[in-house]
């Protein structure tokens, strides 16, 4: 069974942003999208909780460098897209 993916409209304009920053990343990020779907707990997104003033929120790599925060739903198997760029910028 697959995830939704749900795309607020402060995400897709920092996707938007994100993408027309880093074009080499897009194909990545895509894949990272396609199986954050099929298999958000696939050992390749090292899928991990966050703390602090991110607490409830969890986070996935699209490489070393940059993250996607996420609001995982499990319950729902629903999956709310938050905030998208480098590690020091959405944590």
């Amino acid at each position: 069974m697959t995830y939704k993916l749900l795309f607020t409209p402060t995400y897709e304009k920092a996707e938007k942003r994100f993408l027309k920053r880093h074009p080499d990343l897009r194909n990545r990020y895509h894949k990272t999208l396609a199986l954050l779907e099929t298999d958000p707990f696939h050992p390749s997104l090292r899928l991990h909780s966050l703390k602090g003033r991110l607490t409830g929120l969890h986070a996935v790599s699209i490489n070393l460098q940059y993250r996607i925060t996420l609001v995982l739903e499990i319950r729902e198997r629903e999956i709310l897209l938050v905030d998208i760029g480098s590690h020091g910028e959405v944590y």
